[in-house]
């Protein structure tokens, strides 16, 4: 048997039909939404699905345009905004973000593969995947959609605030961005419980 199917196969076998890979992209990040995609794929594989930290923006977006065209694959997608992210915290809202993606998921997956260690509490049956990304070729699927289409919305931002250079580090932590935190202040984008932001306001506030 394909490693690469393995899980989607066994559950299949023990009677389950609608097999979904979940993953997110942007737990990590200073700015942005946390996005999440859910995944079904019933055949007509597609190569080259792997690991979205594996691949170039380009082969994503490649791999994108492909699976997006194809019957065979079936995309859910969630999205949780930075101040939902503050109200709640960032596990909380990558959870929301999967379940999100589940409920828009269509058909409705009755198995749920997920990318991780922990459930975001979904009443559907689930299996959780350390390094699922890398081990299941649903899960790979949405683990490309998810950055995909987060990077697509850090573009889309650096075009409203270009100061913060989020074309190019997609609001991760780099020496550039903080030092463009720094210089400008946090823009509405940012996730100001985030530590480096918490920071930053506390130190304005005092200059103030």
């Amino acid at each position: 048997m394909d490693t690469w199917f393995e899980h989607e196969s066994r559950a299949r076998k023990n009677g389950f039909k609608n097999v979904a890979g979940v993953d997110e992209a942007g737990r990590g990040p200073l700015a942005g939404p946390v996005v999440a995609a859910a995944c079904i794929v019933d055949g007509n594989y597609i190569d080259g699905i792997n690991d979205s930290k594996k691949l170039t923006a380009e082969r994503r977006e490649d791999l994108f345009k492909k699976m997006t065209t194809n019957p065979s694959y079936h995309f859910g997608v969630g999205i949780v905004e930075a101040e939902r992210i503050d109200e709640i915290n960032i596990l909380q809202a990558t959870y929301e973000a999967m379940r999100l993606a589940v409920a828009s998921l269509e058909p409705q997956p009755d198995y749920l593969l997920i990318d991780g260690n922990r459930s975001p509490q979904i009443e559907i049956t689930t299996e959780l995947l350390v390094k699922g990304d890398a081990k299941s070729h649903c899960i790979a699927a949405a683990s490309v959609v998810a950055k995909h289409l987060r990077d697509q919305i850090m573009r889309s931002i650096d075009q409203e605030f270009p100061a913060y250079g989020f074309a190019s580090h997609m609001g991760y932590g780099t020496k550039a961005h903080l030092e463009a935190i720094d210089r400008e202040g946090p823009c509405r984008y940012h996730r100001q419980s985030f530590k480096p932001i918490a920071l930053t306001n506390a130190q304005r506030s005092t200059i103030i």
